[in-house]
């Protein structure tokens, strides 16, 4: 098999394993460094190796906007293209184009909306996604779905959440054809569409025999934070189809934190445990940890490297900003536990210089030190599980974190 997930270690809900993958296997629980346009910002493909990084996160809307997956695909496919040998998930797309309020019509053909980029008109389909991620040759790769806010009402979150069901069956039908023949056509109306909604001319798709590995669809259980919606979603769609994971969409987009704890161990509930679980869009250490204390796999975020660019630096002792005067004649690393390479190299004050002084260097450096952070947060907790004191582990660590970020 190509795609396969062994628990070695369990606490509870939380789980050590390896999900195997044709380009390697990847240590559970892991954090994905976001390469949304195919590069972690700041990052070379060099840094996340030496950080221990084993799998990334590209984005499939922004793909197909610039250079266009198309492109990507004539260039050998994401790792060829962006020199990362290890493996890759690449988003369909769906919480980009959801975000556009304003710039997007919903049916239930699939979504129109409009680049962000030049204003041009996009049309994405279940099935446009599935050619786009076909193109990009990531080893896991996502459904289209239907997000919604955190807080929406149960016949919103029901909306979504069904059509996303909808959605997966026409992805899955996609995914089994193109794997049959090889190549595919896609609707002009994915790319610019200049004469009106009615005109979908059919073009020819680039043919994926450029990277031929397989890839493992994995479905998205949306449902807002309504358990009994979670559940449903659940129930449908583990009687589609044997999937090699799972997503848990739809949170960490305005809910209340104790809601988001909820739905995530009303999903570790509903779904297989023999299955790798990612939550999506999900990675600020605290999260992190709990998400792990309820069963989730695979976690990514934009925040390490969002955050750095603006001198937020996480530590073991809360969040600091590098900005502040008192770290002006600071001799002390970004963080003294940490064994990244700005924290054994440089002091908060050099790197407070070159922040304010806007070199490009300062920026690297909080990048760098950011997504090492949490890649050393999942290590940690998945060897607190191996060793059997997982519990005990993530309280000191969340009471350190805690405490000290609320005096700071």
């Amino acid at each position: 098999m190509s795609f396969s997930f062994r628990i070695d270690a369990t606490a509870g809900a939380a789980r050590a394993g390896v999900f195997s993958t044709p380009h390697g296997p990847v240590e559970t629980p892991a954090f994905m460094p976001v390469g949304t346009l195919a590069t972690v910002k700041a990052l070379d493909p060099d840094d996340l190796v030496n950080m221990g990084a084993s799998m990334i996160l590209s984005n499939a809307y922004h793909l197909h906007l610039r250079p266009g997956d198309e492109v990507v695909s004539e260039m050998g496919g994401l790792h060829k293209f962006m020199q990362w040998d290890g493996p890759i998930l690449t988003d369909s797309g769906g919480f980009q184009v959801f975000s556009l309020e304003g710039l997007r019509t919903i049916e239930e053909q699939g979504v129109e909306f409009q680049s962000h980029i030049d204003g041009s008109r996009r049309f994405f389909t279940p099935e446009i996604v599935m050619q786009i991620e076909r193109n990009l040759g990531a080893d896991v790769i996502m459904q289209f779905d239907h997000v919604i806010p955190g807080q929406s009402d149960e016949a919103s979150a029901r909306d979504a959440s069904e059509r996303s069901i909808r959605w997966l069956a026409r992805c899955l039908a996609e995914v089994k054809r193109l794997e049959e023949t090889g190549s595919g056509k896609r609707e002009a109306g994915s790319g610019k569409r200049e004469a009106g909604r009615g005109s979908r001319e059919e073009v020819t798709r680039s043919n994926p025999r450029n990277h031929p590995n397989p890839q493992a669809l994995f479905p998205i259980v949306q449902g807002g934070i309504h358990a009994h919606l979670r559940r449903e979603a659940a129930d449908a769609i583990r009687s589609m189809h044997d999937w090699d994971g799972f997503g848990i969409g739809g949170l960490s987009v305005g809910e209340e934190k104790g809601a988001m704890y909820e739905m995530i161990e009303v999903v570790d509930e509903a779904l297989p445990r023999t299955h790798p679980r990612y939550l999506m869009g999900v990675g600020f250490p605290e999260d992190l940890i709990e998400g792990i204390r309820r069963g989730v796999d695979l976690f990514d975020c934009v925040a390490p490297t969002r955050m750095g660019r603006n001198g937020a630096v996480f530590t073991r002792d809360g969040r600091l900003n590098i900005k502040r005067t008192e770290y002006r004649t600071d001799p002390k690393p970004l963080d003294p536990d940490c064994d990244c390479a700005a924290c054994t190299r440089f002091t908060r004050a050099y790197i407070r210089h070159l922040f304010v002084s806007d070199e490009i260097l300062g920026l690297r450096l909080l990048s760098l030190h950011n997504v090492h952070f949490l890649l050393s947060l999942a290590r940690g907790a998945r060897q607190a599980i191996r060793n059997g004191d997982l519990e005990q582990w993530s309280r000191d660590w969340l009471a350190r974190y805690q405490i000290s970020h609320a005096i700071a």
